[in-house]
C-alpha cells in the first residue's frame, strides 16, 4: 500500500513539474505615470498593466490602461530597467533612465514595428475617448527574453515610424513599467 502511494505521489510531482514546463510564460507589469517629481524619481500613480507573452506570431501585449490623454501613443520597449527621470541640460526629464529606444543592432533608425529598425518599436497604442485601452497588439520580431530587465515606455503623442520629427514624433516620456521576471 506504502509503495502504490508513494508511487502516486511521485507521478503527480512529475505531472506539475511537466504542467509548468509546458505552460505558457506570461510577464505582467506595472504601468505608472511620469512627473516632474525629483522626490518619487519621477514616478507616479499607477494607471494599469501590461502583460507580456510568447505566441506564434510574436510578442503578444496586451494593455489594461486608464488615465491617459485619448488617441495616438508611442509605445516602445526601451533599453534600461528603470523608468526614473533625471536631469538633462539642465532640464528634468522623465523617464531618463529608461535610455533610448532598444536597439541592439544599433541601426539609429526609428522605422516601426516591422523595419528593420529599433527592434523596440512597438505597434501604436491606441487610448479611446475615455482614457482608457484594452487591447492587444503583437510585435513580430520580439520575444519575451529580448524585453526582460528592460522597461516599456509610453509617449505623449503618436508616431509616424519615421526619423523626421526625431524618434516618430511622439514626444515626452508619460508612463512606464520595469520589464522582469517574477
Amino acid at each position: 500500500m506504502w509503495q502504490r502511494c508513494r508511487h502516486f505521489a511521485v507521478v503527480g510531482v512529475a505531472i506539475m513539474s511537466m504542467q509548468s514546463v509546458f505552460a505558457a510564460e506570461k510577464i505582467v507589469v506595472d504601468i505608472h505615470k511620469l512627473n516632474d517629481n525629483a522626490s518619487t524619481h519621477g514616478i507616479g500613480e499607477k494607471i494599469g498593466t501590461i502583460t507580456f507573452e510568447d505566441s506564434k506570431a510574436g510578442l503578444k501585449i496586451e494593455s489594461d490602461l486608464k488615465g491617459l490623454a485619448a488617441g495616438d501613443h508611442g509605445f516602445h520597449i526601451h533599453e534600461h530597467p528603470s523608468c526614473d527621470g533625471g536631469e538633462k541640460d539642465h532640464k528634468w526629464v522623465a523617464g531618463l533612465a529608461a535610455g533610448s529606444h532598444f536597439d541592439p543592432e544599433h541601426t539609429g533608425h526609428h522605422l516601426g514595428p516591422k523595419g528593420k529598425g529599433h527592434l523596440g518599436d512597438l505597434p501604436v497604442l491606441v487610448v479611446n475617448q475615455k482614457g482608457e485601452t484594452k487591447t492587444t497588439v503583437v510585435a513580430e520580431r520580439l520575444k519575451l527574453a529580448d524585453i526582460t530587465n528592460r522597461s516599456i515606455m509610453i509617449h505623449e503623442g503618436g508616431d509616424n515610424y519615421s526619423d523626421v520629427p526625431p524618434l516618430g514624433g511622439g514626444g515626452a516620456r508619460i508612463a512606464c513599467g520595469v520589464i522582469k521576471k517574477g
